[in-house]
């Protein structure tokens, strides 16, 4: 491959990379995981080339690399991951192969059913089908509590109305990182969804940050409007990353995912 074509693959690839980053994030439960994943496909296609099918476009190229390795690895987590993400295993067991994946791709990464087909090297009623059982499997597992930090009204209330649509109790709303550390100190939340820039300029990293240091392990979803922002795989980053402006199915399909895994590494904005 000539200087040129490995250029020309290399800005293929990185523009896509962040959104690869989130979506083995979430599928893994773990930063650490999922950019270990990340790493093994670039590595691959640095190594074969020919194994990124520009013919595709650049993302589902991309992606068709990941779920090769993903699936003949056969690990949905390092082995040295424990807590919240290793415990979600023994309830990963019992779910239907490739479901997981098709919802991720559908809704978190916005792929369309023949392109998840390509994917996932399958066809798109058997996508289709995953997709369905994804959504019935994984929201009848698990419910909880839910604690929401947003400084934006209606999209507090719509969070809200998600969550309560979903089966979870709302344990409270905080719109500052001193009301959030407040209200998680009363109630411990099974789960968080957090908007990162809240009403008195305070972050909601921070707020996580403390609330999980006081806490212990506890799913955290983030919600920005600059995802790739926390997707550059540089620095401890949060494995659930929602963009705004989010869809409903994005919202309900990433607490399904939460409330499997966490990652409780310590955050920076």
């Amino acid at each position: 491959m000539s200087k040129t074509d490995t250029a020309d693959l290399s800005a293929m690839i990185g523009s896509e990379l962040p959104y690869l980053r989130r979506y083995a994030r979430a599928l893994t439960g773990s930063q650490s995981s999922g950019d270990a994943y990340a790493i093994a496909t670039l590595e691959a296609i640095l190594e074969e080339p020919a194994l990124f099918e520009t013919d595709l476009g650049p993302r589902v190229a991309l992606f068709t690399v990941f779920h090769t390795i993903w699936q003949s690895s056969g690990a949905p987590v390092a082995d040295e991951e424990t807590g919240l993400a290793k415990a979600a295993q023994r309830h990963l067991a019992t779910l239907t192969p490739n479901t997981r994946e098709a919802l991720l791709l559908a809704t978190i990464e916005d792929f369309q059913p023949e392109e998840i087909a390509t994917i996932m090297r399958t066809d798109v009623d058997e996508v289709r089908h995953l997709i369905g059982r994804a959504r019935a499997e994984m929201e009848d597992s698990i419910s909880g509590r839910v604690m929401i930090i947003e400084d934006e009204a209606i999209i507090a209330l719509d969070l809200q109305a998600i969550v309560a649509d979903m089966g979870h109790a709302i344990i409270g709303v905080a719109r500052t990182r001193d009301a959030a550390v407040a209200l998680a100190g009363i109630e411990k939340p099974d789960l968080i969804l957090a908007d990162i820039q809240l009403a008195d300029n305070s972050s909601g990293i921070d707020a996580v940050n403390e609330i999980l240091e006081a806490r212990g392990d506890i799913p955290v979803i983030f919600i920005t409007a600059f995802p790739e922002r926390l997707l550059t795989g540089e620095r401890p980053e949060p494995a659930f990353l929602i963009s705004k402006p989010y869809r409903e199915d994005q919202v309900r399909s990433a607490i399904s995912q939460a409330m499997f895994f966490s990652s409780t590494e310590t955050l920076h904005a």
